[in-house]
């Protein structure tokens, strides 16, 4: 018997597969489960309708981060920090910090904490280069400067 997986089944397929089974295997696990549906010419159709438009969707999110990467490459952050005499800071500049510093640039988009990538929070004066992941392929890398307060 043909089938559609609607999930991944161990041994067997990813979600979209065609996979072939025996006919017990079907009526007794997959199909009670809701794992799989019926392989008809009209949800064969389907299904590639619908991987046609996830591949559109994906393509389209691909293209809106890299523009939104063309905006970010040139920003550069500033915080001004206590510290003290060793260029330590007293607090520190979290992925939070930097995301809502980006926020305030007047950009026509949002940049979330999740995406910047701060293995741990900047505890010292200087310039950093942090990352941003936009998308699973597009990475910018933002330009921090946290310097000494002006006391």
């Amino acid at each position: 018997m043909k089938l559609i997986l609607k999930e991944r089944v161990e041994n067997l397929g990813e979600p979209g597969d065609i996979v072939t089974v025996k006919d017990g295997y079907a009526r007794n696990y997959l199909l009670p489960r809701g794992l799989a549906f019926e392989a008809s010419p009209a949800n064969i159709r389907r299904l590639e309708q619908e991987k046609a438009q996830a591949e559109e969707r994906a393509r389209k999110e691909y293209l809106e981060a890299k523009r939104r990467a063309a905006k970010l490459e040139d920003l550069v952050l500033t915080f001004h920090a206590r510290a003290g005499e060793d260029g330590k800071l007293y607090g520190s500049v979290t992925a939070a910090d930097v995301a809502d510093r980006a926020n305030e640039q007047g950009l026509d988009f949002q940049v979330d904490r999740k995406q910047v990538i701060l293995a741990e929070p900047i505890k010292a004066l200087g310039i950093f280069k942090v990352p941003v992941r936009l998308h699973p392929q597009v990475e910018v890398s933002l330009e921090v400067r946290v310097e000494r307060l002006a006391e």
